[in-house]
């Protein structure tokens, strides 16, 4: 992809992101998908880490499909991102979400 593609598929990433109910969360892969970009998971990772200083997206409801907090040690300090998630009330465990099923947010929603 071009640096221009690129910018324009992370804004994208992000506008999905915003839209992410608090207490929520929603895997790398399922934003990908609903982009229409399905193989595409690792560049909606890429796009979450480079989105750390802009404070209205809530990069740490974005996790891997097992519900891993995968993307935590892009997060200042070693547990910001669970810590984050449990303000939320989403329970965390060895760096996994419990109940992950009950709290997963699916984009497509948005299409309804």
């Amino acid at each position: 992809m071009k640096n221009s593609e690129n910018t324009n598929f992370f804004e994208r990433v992000y506008e999905v992101v915003k839209q992410i109910p608090h207490g929520r969360v929603t895997s790398y892969g399922a934003i990908a998908k609903f982009l229409g970009a399905a193989r595409s998971a690792r560049m909606v990772g890429w796009a979450m880490n480079a989105s750390h200083s802009m404070e209205d997206v809530p990069a740490h409801r974005v996790v891997n499909r097992r519900g891993l907090l995968t993307g935590k040690f892009h997060f200042d300090g070693t547990n910001l991102m669970q810590q984050l998630l449990e303000n939320e009330g989403i329970k965390v465990a060895d760096n996994q979400i419990i109940d992950f099923e009950k709290v997963f947010w699916n984009p497509e929603e948005l299409n309804n």
